[in-house]
């Protein structure tokens, strides 16, 4: 009797002592995983959220014929997390500021940059967003998290609708940027199709005043970089292959192109 409660003992030390042993090593591989998650660039932003909508809804003629800017709150946005801001920062990686179209992009463009040379970026891309919201955003993180040495500001389509405001955003996003930072701007096109051509020839021409007012700021500052999306459309046969509404890029020959030049401008710094 005496040897088979010994046995049983034993037995159920063995258990614990394996139960035990099992727990310490998965505390362990815990440990090491967070180690892992801290060190490792992420390369995922967070999902999107907001409306399901792009396309910001505009009112009435406007000053300027392309109409009047809508509300643009609510519409789909994509933004990184805390944790993704920071990893980029401690890589030097790239941050990016866009509107609808890098909402629509930003996945995309997120995997060339990583595969082509290992850059890690978070992003700020709000649909229908302003250059002025975009540069709130931009000093909003620079004081809340400081600022890598490339910034990318994939804005300005939408102030087609108020074109004189958006000299003074740029000077903004350089003077918060400073001096020693590389700012890449990507200029606009738009000349949305579902509008009368009367729209559509304001939307070309607010768009080249948009793309003046870049150009006269690249003179200004250095290192101010025009990656120039208005050049590469209008220089093709066919601009329509390449966006699906007069404005929003096209799959996969629209994304793949402004992405592509995106990616080269910042390669070739």
């Amino acid at each position: 009797m005496q040897q088979g409660r010994t046995a049983e003992v034993s037995r159920v030390r063995a258990f614990f002592g394996s139960l035990l042993a099992i727990v310490v090593t998965l505390l362990v591989l815990a440990g090491l995983g967070g180690v892992f998650v801290v060190l490792e660039p992420r390369t995922t932003a967070d999902a999107l959220v907001g409306g399901t909508a792009y396309s910001v809804p505009t009112r009435g003629p406007g000053p300027y014929g392309s109409g009047t800017l809508g509300p643009w709150q609510n519409l789909r946005h994509r933004i990184s997390s805390e944790d993704q801001i920071r990893d980029v920062l401690a890589f030097d990686g790239i941050l990016m500021f866009g509107d609808s179209i890098a909402v629509q992009d930003s996945t995309a463009l997120e995997r060339l940059l990583v595969n082509r040379a290992g850059e890690p970026i978070a992003v700020h891309d709000w649909s229908g967003q302003p250059a002025s919201a975009a540069v709130d955003a931009l000093e909003d993180w620079s004081r809340s998290y400081g600022l890598p040495q490339r910034i990318v500001m994939a804005v300005g389509t939408n102030d087609i609708f108020d074109p004189p405001a958006f000299a003074e955003q740029v000077e903004r996003a350089m003077r918060i940027a400073g001096p020693d930072r590389t700012v890449y701007w990507v200029n606009v096109y738009a000349s949305r199709t579902k509008q009368p051509a009367a729209v559509r020839a304001a939307d070309l021409a607010n768009s080249a005043w948009i793309n003046r007012q870049l150009n006269q700021a690249a003179v200004l500052h250095s290192n101010l970089r025009i990656i120039d999306w208005s050049e590469f459309l209008t220089s093709q046969p066919s601009p329509a292959q390449y966006l699906r509404d007069g404005v929003h890029t096209s799959e996969p020959n629209g994304s793949s192109a402004r992405n592509a030049l995106i990616a080269d401008a910042i390669s070739s710094q």
